[in-house]
């Protein structure tokens, strides 16, 4: 009965490919159409759940094959269009399960980006589920068992480690892999500040708490600039 598990995410893409064909027919036609208009729309399309290299791989090779075909239908003999349409077009996949962290430098190489899952990795990694955690959470909190709601800020030394494993071993396989985050950790200031040190590109949160995720990047920039300088003092006071 938990909806973030079983059936769904890339799992019904694989079994009913055509649901995604249509979103893909969908995705190319609006593409089209706003660089038709002179917006310049950035597209990323996201393959969600996946859990391993061969997964996402069937999943983007009929996407990429539905896609292309469909720009091709919608641009005509544009082909100035057409080209700038696969250009502004980036692939990508969720990373939402322990699996795919342990494997991710398999996976780095077949995308873009990468964007942590990181409400659903909680709950993969901890096996808890929001559905019911509240009954117990406040417990945990209260006997010393978590420190903090894992849900509220990140699990750093269990969904954290994860994390950290997937970004390295994931850009040292692609070199130019963009690695972001989305979910309500996005917005958590102690959560942002660990993403940053890892060299997040972008974070995505609920739009009531942008101003507090730009405080928070922001703090931790100019924590990590002058913790920089003070290493720099030491090394220059060291000679």
């Amino acid at each position: 009965t938990n909806p973030m598990l079983g059936h769904r995410g890339c799992r019904l893409g694989v079994t009913f490919p055509e649901i995604y064909d249509m979103q893909a027919r969908a995705l190319a036609m609006a593409v089209v159409r706003n660089l038709k208009t002179g917006v310049d729309a950035q597209l990323k399309i996201m393959i969600p759940l996946t859990m391993s290299a061969s997964e996402l791989k069937l999943v983007l090779d009929r996407l990429k094959s539905v896609y292309d075909v469909s720009l091709r239908i919608e641009t005509k003999t544009d082909s100035k269009l057409y080209k700038l349409c696969q250009k502004n077009t980036k692939w990508g996949t969720m990373i939402e399960l322990p699996r795919a962290c342990l494997v991710a430098k398999t996976m780095a190489p077949l995308v873009d980006f990468i964007s942590f899952g990181t409400n659903d990795l909680t709950q993969t990694t901890l096996g808890i589920s929001r559905d019911d955690a509240a009954k117990f959470i406040p417990t945990y909190l209260e006997k010393g068992i978590f420190e903090t709601d894992p849900f509220e800020s990140v699990d750093v030394e269990g969904v954290g480690r994860l994390i950290e494993m997937a970004v390295v071993e994931g850009r040292q396989a692609n070199s130019a892999l963009e690695v972001g985050i989305c979910g309500e950790h996005g917005g958590d200031p102690q959560s942002i500040t660990f993403f940053d040190k890892l060299d997040f590109d972008s974070v995505s949160c609920s739009p009531y708490r942008v101003p507090i995720a730009r405080l928070a990047l922001a703090r931790s920039r100019l924590d990590r600039q002058k913790a920089k300088r003070k290493k720099w003092g030491l090394s220059l006071i060291h000679i």
